[in-house]
């Protein structure tokens, strides 16, 4: 078939799943609109530096499974090509909704000091673990109703995910401003975010569905997780 004639772009614009097309030096030669979105979320460096971690190693393409996350968007997988040494191109697949089918019990959920429970679980982790850990939390944090059970196994999957990094930054806090609706009722949100120089990704699938069960937000990175926790009273 003769594609000569056949101009491929709008198709490639009209599709929800991100595409970049940066140079050899890392500028930015071609994006579609939702990319363009996107990088509202996320540095231009550090979707080429995945681009370039992630390349083939001789002219081609490579796709290769992955969970990132970015604010409101999360992927699960990506694309990176180069037929030249001048382009290389990145495209990044949408991950599909994790919906969970049980509803929060509030009543049947424990008021929880989530500065306690997440230092009782730091501890569990470093009998297993020499990991230098940086810990930042906000002691003001009130206590809030949660699936203590099913936090703490979230917790620890989460911190597993950072067994091998040199070392692990905690940071707990307010997310001042910004609300949950759960249940009719308006509820703060307290974010826990770990970071390290890199971490395992074989337990993504697991964090995210615990996660959800709680009515929590994943947001999973390159070398971070975020957890949005909502302060229910």
């Amino acid at each position: 078939m003769n594609t000569t004639s056949i101009h491929f772009e709008s198709f490639v614009e009209w599709d929800n799943s991100p595409f970049i097309l940066f140079s050899h030096q890392g500028k930015i030669l071609y994006l579609n609109h939702v990319a363009e979105i996107l990088f509202g979320y996320v540095s231009k460096k550090e979707l080429f530096d995945i681009a370039l971690a992630y390349a083939p190693q001789d002219f081609g393409y490579k796709s290769t499974t992955l969970s990132l996350s970015y604010d409101m968007f999360a992927f699960y997988a990506i694309t990176v090509g180069y037929e030249n040494e001048e382009q290389i191109s990145l495209r990044l697949y949408n991950a599909p909704l994790i919906k969970t089918h049980s509803k929060l019990e509030i009543d049947k959920l424990m008021m929880t000091d989530i500065n306690i429970l997440l230092e009782a679980n730091i501890a569990l982790f470093k009998t297993k673990n020499t990991n230098k850990l940086q810990l930042l939390t906000d002691q003001d944090l009130p206590s809030f109703k949660i699936d203590q059970n099913n936090f703490s196994k979230l917790l620890r999957k989460t911190l597993d995910a950072f067994r091998a990094s040199d070392s692990i930054d905690i940071s707990l806090k307010l997310l001042i401003g910004q609300q949950i609706i759960i249940d009719g009722k308006k509820e703060a949100i307290a974010q826990l975010h770990i970071q390290a120089n890199g971490r395992y990704t074989d337990m993504d699938d697991e964090i995210q569905k615990l996660a959800a069960k709680s009515q929590i937000k994943s947001m999973i990175q390159e070398h971070s997780i975020k957890l949005e926790i909502p302060l229910i009273q």
